[in-house]
């Protein structure tokens, strides 16, 4: 797990500004590559400082319709900080508060329920090291098995409900970031946003490529081991700043198209 200084360097110099945009830019990004879920799923980022508190959609609002302002900001208790007549959803925040307390590297959190994700999230085996694309995640995607909505009624039985199961989704992370939830979807994390959405996008596309290779019903060739190890090593030492790049080109695309996720 990356240390303090660490994740320092990657957040110095963002404002709160900064971050409203580059979530609402990620919204409108999983909206374009179809990996939305009509009100369904969430993003979220943690804004700087203590006490922790993270940016998140107001439901109601489809992701193509976010905007930087739109963010409402939630304490760790999935209290609404500051005047905000938005609310959010609130099945939405027990997945990000858990990754948010255990993994203070893990900034900003995605998940999706897209076909292609909950398909593999369904299958026993889970995702497959087919391709050069997945085998980036050999070895590094965590699962966690499905659990049902917390319905509790009693608020201190529903907050105690919500504390463990935060406790269990932390525990199944671990020090990895991609979290595959059984018979439910799939999660990212990351020290920026730029981070976070290129492990997803790559996610999304591995799962894509394995439910229409399984489709094809022929002999699958699997890599060996090591060979899909090397990849993996390669994708994680790799020097270039290939997140941050497609990042910045992606913003532009969004600009070109619709700029009104800065507002």
């Amino acid at each position: 797990m990356p240390s303090p200084a660490t994740v320092a360097k990657f957040t110095r110099g963002k404002t709160e500004r900064d971050l409203r945009v580059d979530t609402a830019a990620a919204y409108r990004l999983i909206a374009m590559f179809g990996m939305d879920d009509l009100l369904a799923t969430h993003i979220s980022c943690r804004l700087q400082g203590e006490p922790m508190r993270f940016l998140l959609n107001p439901y109601g609002l489809l992701f193509e319709e976010i905007t930087a302002s739109c963010l409402v900001v939630l304490d760790m208790n999935g209290n609404l900080v500051g005047d905000s007549k938005l609310q959010p959803n609130p099945y939405g925040f027990a997945i990000h508060a858990a990754v948010q307390k255990a993994r203070p590297d893990a900034k900003c959190v995605i998940h999706t329920h897209t076909q292609p994700g909950m398909a593999v999230a369904a299958m026993a085996d889970g995702l497959l090291s087919l391709n050069q694309m997945s085998m980036m995640f050999h070895n590094r995607v965590a699962y966690y098995d499905y659990e049902e909505l917390n319905v509790e009624l009693d608020p201190e039985k529903k907050l105690k409900a919500e504390e463990d199961e935060q406790e269990r989704i932390g525990k199944a992370l671990g020090d990895k970031h991609c979290l595959i939830m059984r018979n439910h979807g799939l999660l990212a994390v990351g020290e920026t946003m730029a981070d976070a959405f290129h492990r997803m996008y790559y996610l999304e596309q591995s799962c894509k490529i394995q439910m229409n290779t399984l489709a094809c019903n022929t002999k699958i060739l699997l890599p060996s081991d090591a060979t899909a190890e090397a990849i993996a090593v390669i994708e994680e030492n790799d020097p270039r700043p290939r997140a941050q790049n497609t990042w910045d080109a992606l913003l532009r695309k969004l600009d070109r198209i619709d700029p009104s996720y800065r507002n």
